[in-house]
């Protein structure tokens, strides 16, 4: 049986959208994790035979096929393609399913699955300018109707659903900045992180923030219950694996550090759009034969704080296994890019715990989610 195994993982600090990465292009952000994979590996990068890089916002900047503008600008050979995907915040996760499914099937031994989003030059929504009014068709208009479709809605709905209050969601918030602060302050991201523009360290976390700072916030809607300190923030980064096969380990001399272990994706209502990461998970473990207390650490994208804590609650997993080192509330959401830092930062959480599995899930724009698996070897 084929393997597909991750032989590299690098990700960008991530920046605040007034930090210091704000100036900074992103086919250069996303050069930057290329070039340093090649490095940190030692690939022959004329071998590549693929990069797939996830990126929500395609345009100005990162239109064009980021995937190939950031390969050559990193100055790496021009034999090699690039394509961009866009599955909104689970792009890069995706890339890393289909690189995955590339060596898996046989086709192809070396594949780079990357992601990028620079947030501070291409805000968010910036793709969907000229349909602001009404981004759908006739045939969503008659299945949905002309409600608001957007995750701030989905968040308010979930917050509601489970029974969460405003004050729940911000314990769950306060909790995911003083985690991240832990982990940065111990060097727990040292590793994975190659430094750009003077930027070692993520920007957002603030281990020093309170509930009462919290309760200061407005609310996103009267009578609601989500603030942004609730919300991941609006962020900057970019994050790249090398993906091989047994095959390219033994030609390459490449040092495997975890296999892929199963692979899943589902849809959901894309009204609530959030809620996916929920029966993904339950299908990729229903696919794996492991039993949720199996897994030693997950990622859990906080894209609002409702997503992993309801999430936690219908499967039955830990929160304390779950985003040990702080989630995307405290350390941020650069969309595109997201994917890949949450496999990257799991990948070495695994390697520095000594666990075995772990199992990544985020939320998705149309209500889907990708659930990845994998086992460190």
């Amino acid at each position: 049986m084929a393997e597909a195994y991750i032989v590299g993982a690098v990700r960008t600090p991530v920046g605040t959208r007034k930090g210091a990465l704000k100036d900074v292009h992103p086919a250069d952000l996303g050069a930057h994790v290329l070039k340093e994979l090649v490095n940190r590996t030692g690939v022959d990068p004329a071998a590549v035979e693929d990069v797939i890089m996830g990126c929500v916002m395609q345009v100005g900047p990162q239109a064009l096929d980021i995937a190939r503008t950031a390969w050559l600008s990193a100055g790496l050979p021009e034999g090699v393609p690039g394509v961009t995907i866009d599955r909104q915040c689970g792009s890069s996760q995706q890339a890393i399913h289909f690189a995955a499914q590339g060596v898996l099937s046989g086709t192809q031994d070396l594949v780079v699955a990357a992601g990028v989003e620079q947030m501070a030059k291409v805000p968010m929504g910036a793709s969907i300018v000229q349909g602001l009014d009404f981004p759908y068709g006739e045939g969503w208009a008659e299945r949905y109707g002309m409600q608001e479709i957007s995750q701030f809605r989905g968040a308010e709905l979930m917050a509601e659903k489970w029974g969460y209050s405003r004050e729940d969601l911000e314990r769950f918030a306060l909790e995911s900045h003083r985690r991240a602060g832990v982990a940065i302050e111990k060097g727990y991201f040292d590793r994975e992180i190659a430094p750009i523009a003077g930027l070692a360290k993520d920007e957002g976390a603030r281990p020093d923030t309170t509930l009462e700072k919290m309760a200061g916030l407005k609310l996103l809607r009267e009578g609601g219950a989500i603030t942004a300190a609730v919300a991941s923030q609006i962020s900057i980064g970019a994050s790249s694996l090398l993906i091989a096969s047994e095959k390219a380990v033994k030609e390459h001399n490449l040092t495997p550090r975890a296999r892929i272990h199963t692979l899943a994706i589902c849809g959901s209502d894309p009204v609530y759009m959030l809620t996916g990461p929920i029966p993904a998970t339950e299908k990729a473990l229903a696919k794996s034969g492991l039993k949720i207390d199996d897994i030693d650490v997950f990622e859990v994208n906080e894209a609002f704080a409702p997503v992993p804590m309801a999430w936690a609650a219908d499967t039955g997993a830990s929160l304390e296994k779950t985003n040990p080192n702080g989630g995307a509330i405290a350390l941020g959401h650069p969309l595109g890019a997201t994917g890949g830092i949450l496999m990257t930062k799991l990948l070495h959480e695994l390697e520095r715990t000594g666990g075995r599995y772990g199992l990544q899930t985020m939320c998705e724009g149309g209500g889907q989610a990708n659930a990845t698996i994998i086992e460190r070897v």
